[in-house]
């Protein structure tokens, strides 16, 4: 090549860094800021307005049921809960599980198709903003933006998911789902109907305390023998949730 076209070349090359670099900061600005939510909570998310659409697709009414609790109103069991059998890593991550993002990725390249979110902050912002598409590209937003909710602090995060999380159909946030599922403030849900909850989350359409699946029994029992292992729970108390989970589930 002579010196007028490695010039050209050079040129071309950085023509190109120049425009990804714009693009990069396009892409980056085009997401969602994270900084209302300090004190203000969403009227909506991605997922409230997807489950609306479909109603509407089938001709009904979409139904709403949501009550936002602060997270000093909700059972320290439901917490432990959630991050245990959701995200065990949650208050030692920034956002996002690198082990967790590098097995999704794997997925990808081999599928083209990625998992569902892993750690509580990408769940929440695939609920607050981005629904349920399983792309790549919706990877790369969600990884972004769950840095982002991470500036609010882990006890706002936490917050923000329970309130926002679906519990059935219609059913939004953890005070809903305790009201309409065990008739009592999340305030007061005991160890087993918090595991019973928490087991619920993967599917939470499909999975209906009332009418337990074996996946469901399973699973809200694993969830359950958490508090013993992260000694959340006595031996002795933990026999009694083991009993009384029995018992709902018998129901």
């Amino acid at each position: 090549m002579n010196r007028s076209g490695e010039i050209r070349w050079q040129h071309l090359a950085g023509m190109a860094g120049v425009c990804a670099v714009a693009l990069a900061g396009v892409f980056w600005l085009s997401l969602p800021s994270a900084k209302p939510l300090r004190r203000s909570n969403p009227p909506t998310t991605a997922i409230i307005e997807a489950r609306a659409r479909e109603a509407r697709q089938h001709g009904r009414a979409a139904r709403r049921i949501q009550h936002w609790v602060p997270l000093a109103g909700l059972s320290p069991s439901l917490r432990e809960a959630v991050v245990n059998s959701e995200d065990a890593r949650f208050y030692e991550h920034s956002g996002v599980d690198p082990a967790e993002l590098r097995a999704a990725l794997a997925e990808a390249a081999a599928r083209g198709r990625v998992r569902g979110a892993s750690t509580l902050s990408q769940q929440l912002a695939k609920n607050l903003w981005l629904g349920e598409d399983r792309t790549l590209w919706r990877k790369l937003k969600e990884v972004i933006l769950a840095r982002r909710l991470e500036a609010l602090g882990k006890d706002r995060v936490l917050e923000l998911y329970l309130n926002v999380a679906e519990w059935g159909e219609g059913i939004y946030g953890a005070d809903a789902a305790a009201r309409f599922w065990f008739h009592k403030p999340a305030a007061e849900l005991r160890p087993e109907e918090a595991a019973l909850l928490a087991a619920m989350l993967p599917a939470p359409r499909k999975r209906n305390p009332r009418r337990p699946s074996a996946r469901l029994r399973k699973r809200a029992g694993e969830i359950l023998e958490l508090y013993g292992m992260y000694n959340q729970l006595s031996p002795e108390d933990l026999d009694r949730a083991r009993d009384r989970l029995r018992v709902i589930l018998q129901t």
